[in-house]
């Protein structure tokens, strides 16, 4: 699926795109075989949270600071330019004013510049990882990253958990804001995504969106397009949501204590779920437990094959791994494989040619990396990456057999030998 908005490139922003398919644009996958196995080059990280591609060869790494925050303090944000194969820095920024503490995000705009969006600010880079411009965001929160839309306009908002979540649209050129601040029905931890000039938000208890309208240049709520997926229940908020062209998925119980690793770390005392709702029809939805267990909980996306049409979801803190086959006709889920004790917590990559999933599996103290056939649950391939934290951020592909991999304190380069 194309993204106009974004640069032309297997992976230019998280997820590989606003509708976090998590699937790369032309790049066949690792197609491990008999006698080849997975291997692994690490480094040490500041807070690594992604990794896009822009030309052959480009690979740019985004990091942060931390411990500024725990003094009250503003954080900062990086963007470096690192060898495709090494990880060692070639080029870097200076360090880009940020404020409150929270994973930012980082693509590649159509125009062929870097965005950054972290804290409160919103940063223009070249390619040379060079300031060109910046606009300092209108609350005073974190902002959890943003999306552009196929007009090229970019779209970002506040993490707000207590007060209604606000959407900042903002020129890509000027780098000003193109209307007034759009402040949602309710607060929002989810990251956005987007199809088209479609804006979807997932707030703490139902999911809604919004259209661009270009004659009134603004973005326009949809009143015929709503779910309250926690109705009367003790779940906890949802995060980002999977756009996959006929249905959004996401899952709930977003709540938790993660502080290095999801295991063990729900705090809603009930199961975590997946959640569908048509595109066509908010009413069209349904909900189900992921394993039933009590504590249930994760902070990113499920993952969908288009392809084969399987769903694969997770409970981070209880470490299962579960994947269905979804019949669209019957709006019907079969449970096609399942792990236990499965330490799944990271956004996922999916090579759509070769069916080969890949995911993260926290165990022992450290985080592996493993690659699974999506259609059986398979494991080919497995490599220790290294590093204390379990990864809850963003994989990108590599430019050739290989792919990156980010756990906060580490990054990781995985290849085939």
């Amino acid at each position: 699926m194309s993204h106009p908005g974004y640069l032309a490139t297997p992976w230019p922003g998280e997820d590989g795109g606003p509708n976090r398919l998590q699937v790369p644009h032309g790049s066949s996958g690792p197609g491990l075989r008999d006698g080849e196995r997975l291997a692994c080059t690490s480094r040490r990280t500041l807070l690594s949270t992604m990794t896009v591609l822009g030309a052959p060869g480009e690979v740019y790494l985004l990091t942060h600071s931390a411990i500024r925050s725990h003094l009250g303090l503003a954080t900062t944000s990086r963007v470096e330019l690192i060898d495709p194969q090494t990880l060692k820095t070639v080029r870097h920024s200076p360090r880009l004013a940020g404020g409150p503490m929270w994973p930012g995000g980082m693509a590649l705009h159509c125009n062929g510049d870097l965005y950054v969006v972290y804290g409160r600010y919103l940063h223009r880079l070249d390619r040379a990882c060079q300031p060109l411009a910046m606009l300092k965001l209108p609350v005073k929160e974190a902002y959890n990253s943003f999306v552009i839309l196929d007009n090229g306009l970019i779209v970002t908002k506040n993490l707000s958990e207590k007060t209604p979540a606000r959407l900042s649209v903002i020129d890509a050129e000027t780098l000003r804001p193109v209307c007034t601040e759009t402040d949602c029905p309710e607060p929002s931890i989810a990251r956005l995504s987007a199809t088209g000039n479609t804006v979807y938000v997932v707030g703490v208890r139902s999911i809604f969106r919004y259209h661009w309208d270009q004659t009134a240049c603004c973005l326009q709520f949809d009143p015929n397009w709503r779910f309250d997926y926690i109705g009367s229940t003790l779940q906890s908020y949802g995060w980002d949501v999977v756009l996959d062209g006929r249905n959004a998925w996401f899952m709930d119980n977003g709540k938790h204590s993660y502080l290095i690793k999801m295991t063990g770390n729900g705090v809603s005392p009930t199961p975590n779920r997946l959640i569908r709702v048509s595109l066509s029809d908010a009413s069209d939805h349904q909900i189900l437990e992921v394993c039933g267990l009590a504590g249930g909980s994760i902070t990113n996306p499920p993952l969908i094959d288009v392809k084969r049409q399987i769903v694969v979801g997770y409970d981070s803190a209880n470490s299962h791994l579960q994947a269905w086959r979804f019949d669209a006709a019957a709006r019907a889920l079969t449970p096609l494989w399942h792990k236990s004790a499965f330490g799944c917590a990271s956004h996922m990559l999916l090579y759509p040619e070769t069916g080969e999933l890949v995911v993260n599996d926290y165990r022992r103290g450290g985080e592996e990396v493993v690659l699974l056939k999506i259609e059986t649950g398979a494991e080919t391939g497995r490599v220790r990456v290294g590093g204390f934290n379990q990864g809850v951020v963003f994989p990108s592909p590599g430019w050739g057999r290989d792919f990156y991999w980010c756990s906060m304190d580490r990054l990781a380069r995985v290849f085939v030998e």
